[in-house]
């Protein structure tokens, strides 16, 4: 991952106005950036690689269990029920005691629970485990969104969450070869090849969870690693970025009532579900159109991952550069959408795995310029929570995407139906980021 330690910000910045400003924004920034993002850039890669190797795993798991397509999708839908049901709660904690020892809890005990995948023996015990692995990892994504809003001013945001985010589709890179190459160890220890999978893959979250402890600062205002200038300005930097707009000064309770917050979540589930759905059936899909082995579908997955991963910082950083959001997040739900109905269209297999790409592409595209515009306008203990809530209503997308997949490939051996429902979708969502732009409540963002 190439990091630019400046962060220089962009044309339309105003408030470096003097030299001895834009100095101190470059020293403060650079070294935010250099301590902070490849660090959470990490704990994210180990965060989504439970997705990412459930899809792997499946290619064995299923024929070893008995599973059938159905209730592989409903398994894989239950961590977004426990997810989606402990969202706010646990962001709202995390508000309260701070972000390095909730992100810390929420680590070792989703690490756990992810090595505990090997000891699944029935559909029961495949959805208990999913279920409590949401449970476990609630919060976490949207705390660290909530994290970045205390240290990278507005301008900068869609940048930084871009870096901190291609661990997303870049835990596909890993996690797809690797996931295929461990399940080449079946037979050894009396484990299957899945069952390692599970086993290895949860046991550096434990042990990043009390890193965590260890490195991350709760504020600028306790960066004992910045000069007090550099903490100054940044703190005051980050403050006024938040003042004032939108529904940035309701409380908590009334900001989760707010028509506009309902509105902008119901954008992201139906921008985000094409994408959450192919994390669970693209490996399968891949291996069945090109004919691949295991390892070899890996490699497949993990090279449009590569792409998306380029696609998600050139995204994000055009975005910070020309200060717009809206168009950026419609022109990516577009992108989805024409991507799922290419792959539920086109004949020649190559086709359609291309569409898949273009469908992972969308998706990871999509997410750093939605995630500056409620970072930018809220803060505090709404921050938080609303914040929460989006994520939450979007984790439905997780729980509604597989299962579609699912119940339409049992009930009708393809996948047709269901991925031109997901592009009609995602062709909604583009529509909303359109109308959205120029709504007061989110003012702040262009």
């Amino acid at each position: 991952m190439t990091l630019d330690p400046t962060l220089a910000a962009p044309p339309h910045d105003i408030a470096a106005s003097t030299p001895d400003d834009a100095a101190l924004e470059r020293a403060a920034m650079g070294k935010v950036t250099r301590r902070l993002i490849p660090f959470l850039f990490v704990l994210y890669i180990f965060n989504y690689l439970d997705r990412t190797n459930l899809g792997i795993a499946a290619l064995e798991m299923n024929r070893d269990l008995g599973l059938s397509a159905a209730v592989y999708g409903l398994g894989a839908g239950m961590f977004y029920l426990g997810y989606i049901l402990f969202e706010i709660p646990s962001n709202l904690l995390l508000a309260r005691v701070g972000a390095r020892w909730w992100i810390a809890r929420i680590m070792v005990t989703w690490g756990l629970l992810a090595s505990a995948m090997m000891f699944v023996r029935s559909p029961y015990t495949f959805y208990l485990v999913r279920f409590l692995l949401g449970v476990a990892e609630a919060g976490f994504f949207p705390g660290i969104i909530f994290y970045l809003s205390r240290w990278f001013p507005a301008e900068q945001r869609a940048r930084a969450i871009s870096r901190f985010m291609i661990a997303v589709p870049l835990s596909m890179v890993v996690g797809g070869p690797l996931g295929g190459a461990l399940l080449g160890l079946s037979g050894h220890g009396g484990l299957k090849g899945w069952q390692w999978l599970f086993l290895i893959e949860g046991i550096p979250s434990v042990l990043l969870g009390f890193g965590v402890l260890a490195y991350m600062t709760e504020r600028p205002e306790d960066a004992g690693w910045l000069t007090p200038a550099e903490r100054e300005w940044l703190a005051e930097r980050v403050r006024r970025g938040q003042e004032g707009g939108g529904i940035g000064h309701l409380s908590p309770g009334k900001a989760l009532a707010n028509g506009a917050v309902w509105r902008i979540a119901l954008l992201y589930v139906l921008g985000v579900i094409g994408g959450l759905a192919y994390i669970f059936w693209a490996p399968g899909m891949i291996r069945d159109l090109l004919h691949l082995s295991d390892f070899g579908t890996g490699s497949v997955f993990g090279g449009i991952a590569l792409l998306s991963a380029a696609a998600m910082l050139a995204v994000g950083h055009h975005s910070d550069r020309t200060g717009e959001r809206w168009m950026h997040v419609g022109g990516s739900a577009l992108l989805v959408a024409i991507g799922c109905a290419g792959a539920a269209l086109l004949r020649n297999p190559y086709l359609v795995v291309a569409s898949l790409a273009l469908v992972q592409i969308g998706a990871m595209t999509f997410l750093p310029p939605f995630w500056s515009i409620p970072s930018t306008v809220l803060t505090g203990s709404t921050a938080a929570a609303t914040i929460a809530l989006i994520n939450s209503i979007g984790n439905i997308g997780g729980f509604v995407g597989p299962n579609l997949l699912g119940f339409v490939k049992s009930a009708t051996g393809g996948f047709t139906g269901a991925l031109l429902t997901l592009s009609g979708m995602s062709l909604v969502s583009a529509a909303l980021a359109v109308a959205l732009r120029r709504s007061p409540a989110w003012r702040r963002s262009a």
